[in-house]
């Protein structure tokens, strides 16, 4: 048996099967007009709304021991799931010194979402794996299952670290 064509296929499989992949990745949607082109600017910076005039965001209102804080929910699958549920009132618990979780009624969708995330101190997220709230007062380490949903406004964490209940509806 000759081994040239054996090598000469061994050549062509690997470029064969990346142009498939490369392929498959690719967005077969048309390109759009000029008019419809962002220019490089408004690229570089998050979406305020989206082409209809929609907030690609939705504003929240969270209760923390009687006092009302701003938050702002993203717009991920998950979080506009979790806005369903909305208003909700749970009970929350202490998770090292750092977050505090609650239980929610049912699983969110977790369609789309990241593989984990690495939470900062005001973050809204949403654990996976325990079906769980989770709000962040502190710094955390990055957590597989966690997916972000947005984010309190500033001096919401000081109530957040004393809160053993919070009320989450949408903004007023």
């Amino acid at each position: 048996m000759n081994p040239a064509p054996l090598r000469a296929l061994a050549r062509v499989i690997p470029s064969a099967a990346l142009l498939l992949v490369m392929t498959a990745c690719t967005n077969d949607s048309p390109s759009p007009s000029s008019s419809e082109t962002a220019s490089p600017q408004a690229a570089t910076a998050p979406a305020a709304t989206t082409p209809t005039g929609r907030t690609t965001e939705m504003n929240i209102r969270l209760t923390l021991n009687g006092h009302h804080i701003a938050a702002t929910l993203n717009d991920s699958p998950t979080a506009r799931d979790f806005a369903a549920q909305l208003p909700l009132t749970l009970s929350l618990r202490d998770l090292n010194q750092a977050e505090k979780i609650a239980d929610l009624p049912r699983r969110l969708s977790t369609s789309g979402a990241p593989e984990g995330a690495d939470p900062e101190v005001g973050d809204l997220a949403y654990y996976a794996p325990w079906n769980q709230l989770a709000t962040y007062y502190r710094d955390a380490p990055y957590a597989t299952g966690l997916v972000p949903l947005g984010h309190m406004a500033d001096g919401g964490t000081g109530q957040l670290a004393t809160a053993d209940e919070i009320t989450i509806e949408a903004a007023p």
